[in-house]
C-alpha cells in the first residue's frame, strides 16, 4: 500500500489511479506537517459490491391504499 501528500498525489493523480489503483493497489493520502494520514483511494472492487434488487421483494408484506378523494395533478407531481 502506497502512501502519498496530497501534492505528490495532485501532480501525479492520472499515474496514481492508472498504475496504482486500477490494479487493484489502496493509496492513503497524507496531510499536513505531521502527515498525518486523512484518506484512502481504493479500487471500486473492494468497496461492498452493488446487488441488484429483485422487484416484489416486499410482495404480500407490504401495502399502500390511495383513498378516493387522493388528487394531485402531474404538474404539482413533478414539482414536488
Amino acid at each position: 500500500m502506497k502512501t502519498m501528500t496530497v501534492g505528490e498525489l495532485k501532480t501525479h493523480f492520472s499515474e496514481v489511479l492508472e498504475q496504482l489503483v486500477r490494479n487493484g493497489e489502496p493509496v492513503i493520502i497524507s496531510y499536513g506537517r505531521k502527515k498525518e494520514q486523512v484518506a484512502a483511494i481504493v479500487p471500486i472492487s473492494q468497496l461492498a459490491p452493488q446487488q441488484d434488487r429483485p422487484l416484489g421483494l416486499m410482495q404480500g408484506q407490504a401495502e399502500c391504499i390511495l383513498h378516493d378523494d387522493f388528487t394531485i395533478s402531474d404538474e404539482e407531481l413533478l414539482g414536488a
